[in-house]
């Protein structure tokens, strides 16, 4: 028998206040709070950069239909094709859940690149170096939502420092959105220490592949803690979110090594 008291117990409510039919979650709260932090900091960033403001208004809409748009097409064509094939009328209903960090990405990076096509007229390199600081703050508040949802649990384990989600079962597993939460602020402080101090910014795609490679590489590692989202992935030797991690993390590799300067930052 499992000692519970031996765990850390997780009972909190994802929900922080009901009236009537609207309800304020403790996801979209800090979903939000990413978002107005991220906000501030690229719009600090634009003004160093002495670019129009009216940029970062456009930013936000393009970021917004990336994201949503990525991480919902991410999920239908990575993980679960086979039900929504059957039944594309649900495609569109993002508010039942069903979202991919790896869709995602690739639908800010698409979206970024008609973004500097359409509004800034310059590399994509010079805003995706720019939006990936902010970027990472973000997901580092989404993983302590999905920690407040009881959501993306890892394996069961021993360790002290396990959480036993009551909303899930009563198991002890590795509270794997902490772990990435901590690791995703360690990449912001990283970029956000490049950017500022040792002018990062001027080697055109070093700051987008740091990200790259560092965020990738750790959802590599860590989806070995996690269960499995979807059954066929039992299946596999490595879980469709490994799988998705790899080809990105060599995508950033190669934009920091194609960089001369990458050296100068570990200095």
């Amino acid at each position: 028998m499992i000692d519970s008291l031996a765990f850390i117990s997780w009972t909190v409510d994802p929900q922080i206040i009901k009236l009537g039919p609207l309800q304020l979650r403790w996801y979209g709260l800090l979903f939000a709070l990413g978002f107005v932090i991220g906000n501030a900091i690229t719009k600090k960033i634009f003004a160093h950069e002495n670019v129009s403001e009216s940029w970062l208004d456009s930013l936000n809409i393009y970021m917004l239909f990336g994201t949503i748009l990525g991480a919902r097409l991410g999920h239908v064509f990575f993980y679960e094709w086979g039900y929504y094939s059957q039944h594309l009328s649900e495609i569109p209903k993002v508010w039942e859940g069903g979202l991919a960090s790896h869709g995602a990405a690739i639908g800010i990076i698409i979206s970024l690149i008609i973004y500097s096509k359409k509004i800034t007229k310059k590399s994509v390199f010079w805003i995706l170096d720019i939006i990936v600081i902010s970027v990472a703050l973000a997901a580092c508040f989404i993983r302590l939502g999905n920690l407040m949802n009881h959501e993306i649990i890892g394996n069961v384990t021993d360790v002290p420092w396990a959480f036993i989600f009551h909303r899930v079962d009563l198991l002890p597993r590795h509270p794997t959105q902490l772990y990435e939460s901590i690791f995703y602020l360690f990449i912001f402080l990283i970029l956000f220490w490049s950017y500022w101090k040792r002018k990062a910014i001027n080697s055109p795609g070093l700051l987008f592949g740091m990200f790259l490679f560092l965020l990738f590489t750790w959802r590599l590692f860590i989806e070995s803690f996690k269960e499995n989202q979807v059954a066929f992935e039992n299946e596999l030797t490595l879980n469709m979110g490994q799988l998705l991690s790899i080809p990105l993390l060599l995508i950033g590799l190669y934009f920091i090594f194609r960089n001369s300067n990458y050296k100068q930052l570990l200095k």
